[in-house]
């Protein structure tokens, strides 16, 4: 039997009907409009004027371009509205206006506001646009169309990309799908233009980059230099986004920015079960989903796929993006994280991203399918990633330096790995060589550590999960002092005149698996990020501004 849709379990509660009483609350919240028949009230790929509360006259949700397909139709007490709505980003979905429309427009300020201050309907609201999400990733509706060959390491960059930051998206295969071919030919599309991606608005990228990606859809917008806010945060992993959820709970104007994609390493988990309140367990985007819309709830503004390239100080801190937007602050928090390590062979580049992965999601899980794979790693990350792609695949050859998993894997995962019948272990081994063309893995070379002997094994796809690096380059030429390893020294205690993780310049702090000391689980950097606010208010405490600096629009004040 097929498992029922979301939109068909959960349908009342991802378009509740509000009762007189909830609609006199949030009445107060908006302004009224009118909206004739057939006028468009919201596109897709377009920023959106704010959540929607019907009084009369229904409104008609549909795919983008596709008005005959709708997915809701929302009358009286109902409210047309998207997750995105929280930050004013772009629509996934058109809304058009059946007939006359009588409505309350409620904006992302004042939405946001809504849902502190009416905190039983907040719950509803968020719950509603958490469904309607949660439905529109299930049927891959409202995201950009990527063509391209299946496989092909640009195709996974951009499916990875809008997975990890939890973004609907549909691929079709050059090779074996008819209207993939009829798009190139019509577009005149040639081969170093691919991947292209045919954007909801109708756009067209060719072979863009993430940030032009991202730019495209709304899933982010172009930062406003004149803004200064509070906190800037770096880093939209596990401490970034605590930071984030604390400080504008506690009125502070807060931007998080990131270059690939919020959750950072703990996002690309398979699953974490030992995290505290999970006894079940949880897929690490799901973890990290809640806490980017925790966030945002809050009114913390997100500026994912934007790159700090350097960190300097004028009146405030102003950081200089990659893509050429600026960003001022009073104070900076760097979470940065880490990157993953790369194992030392000469010729691994041309094969990252389509044979060697540094994670294992469902996007390269596809490409396993019924077949062997190898998978590097004995940490924790490595543990999880094999039990997921033993559900997946053929065969999981473990490759592991050391004499064994137990000293450094916890022990539900060491059990797990045991009583799987397709997990293979290799102990003091070691990966030698890689062989392949076109970026396609076709073998791989393994060396015992003890006798010096190699075997070539013909596997097509290398999973690396031995570890990170500190990701600190960018911050050679901004004075602030990293260990040996690249790690940033910023004590969690009180040290002299420093606060709390504070870096050797005053107004910058570093939490999370960045800083020199820390402990690399998900909790502790959750720890951290919610401490590092207190900190942060000692700091505004000694340091008060001498001007009166702008607050992002909808920003949250205890």
């Amino acid at each position: 039997m097929a498992q029922k849709s979301i939109s068909e379990t959960q349908r009342e509660q991802m378009f509740p009907v509000l009762d007189p009483s909830g609609i006199e609350k949030l009445k107060r919240f908006g302004e009224l409009q009118r909206y004739p028949s057939g006028e468009l009230v919201a596109r897709a790929g377009k920023p959106n004027a704010g959540l929607i509360l019907v009084l009369s006259g229904h409104l008609c949700v549909t795919p983008p371009g596709t008005p005959d397909a709708p997915i809701a139709v929302i009358g009286s007490g109902g409210f047309q509205g998207e997750l995105m709505q929280l930050s004013g980003l772009s629509s996934l979905v058109d809304c058009r206006a059946e007939d006359d429309v009588e409505a309350v427009l409620i904006p992302p300020k004042s939405l946001r506001t809504l849902m502190i201050e009416e905190a039983e309907l907040g719950e509803l609201i968020m719950r509603a646009l958490i469904l309607r999400h949660a439905g529109l990733l299930e049927q891959n509706v409202g995201g950009p169309i990527i063509v391209g060959r299946a496989g092909d390491r640009d195709v996974l960059r951009l499916e990875n990309f809008l997975r990890r930051n939890g973004h609907p998206y549909q691929s079709l295969d050059l090779e074996t799908d008819s209207s993939a071919k009829t798009l190139i030919e019509h577009f005149n599309i040639q081969p170093p233009d691919l991947p292209t991606v045919l954007c909801p608005d109708g756009q067209i990228l060719r072979n863009p980059t993430e940030n032009q990606l991202a730019r495209h859809i709304g899933l982010t917008r172009v930062m406003d230099a004149s803004t200064v806010y509070d906190v800037a945060i770096i880093g939209a992993g596990p401490a970034g986004l605590a930071a984030a959820v604390y400080g504008t709970t506690e009125g502070l104007s807060v931007v998080v920015l990131d270059c690939h994609a919020f959750g950072g390493q703990a996002g690309a988990s398979a699953r974490i079960e030992n995290y505290l309140g999970f006894p079940m367990g949880i897929s690490g985007i799901e973890l990290m989903e809640r806490a980017y819309t925790q966030a945002q709830k809050f009114g913390a503004e997100m500026a994912i796929s934007e790159e700090v390239e350097k960190l300097v100080q004028e009146d405030e801190f102003v950081l200089h993006l990659k893509s050429g937007s600026t960003v001022r602050a009073r104070a900076v928090v760097i979470a940065c994280g880490a990157e993953y390590r790369r194992l030392d062979i000469s010729n691994i580049g041309p094969f990252e991203g389509s044979s060697v992965h540094y994670w294992a999601s469902p996007v390269e899980a596809r490409l396993c399918t019924d077949q062997e794979v190898a998978l590097v790693g004995a940490g924790n990350s490595a543990g999880q990633a094999a039990v997921y792609l033993a559900s997946q695949v053929r065969k999981v050859w473990m490759i592991v330096r050391g004499n064994g998993l137990a000293a450094t894997m916890s022990r539900y995962l060491c059990d797990r790995i045991a009583a799987q019948p397709n997990i293979q272990i290799l102990t003091r081994t070691e990966v030698s060589g890689l062989e392949g063309i076109s970026g396609s893995l076709k073998t791989i070379r393994l060396k015992n550590r003890d006798s010096g002997e190699e075997t070539e094994h013909p596997l097509r796809h290398l999973f690396l999960l031995i570890g990170a690096e500190p990701n600190t380059n960018w911050l050679a030429q901004s004075g602030i002092e990293v260990d040996a390893k690249g790690f940033v020294h910023a004590e969690a205690l009180q040290d002299g005149d420093r606060h709390p993780f504070e870096t050797n310049r005053a107004g910058i702090f570093a939490i999370g698996d960045v800083r020199a000391g820390s402990v690399k689980r998900v909790s502790a950097a959750v720890g951290e990020g919610a401490q590092v606010v207190a900190a942060l208010h000692s700091f505004f405490a000694q340091n008060r501004p001498t001007g009166n600096p702008a607050k992002i629009p909808g920003s949250v004040q205890a």
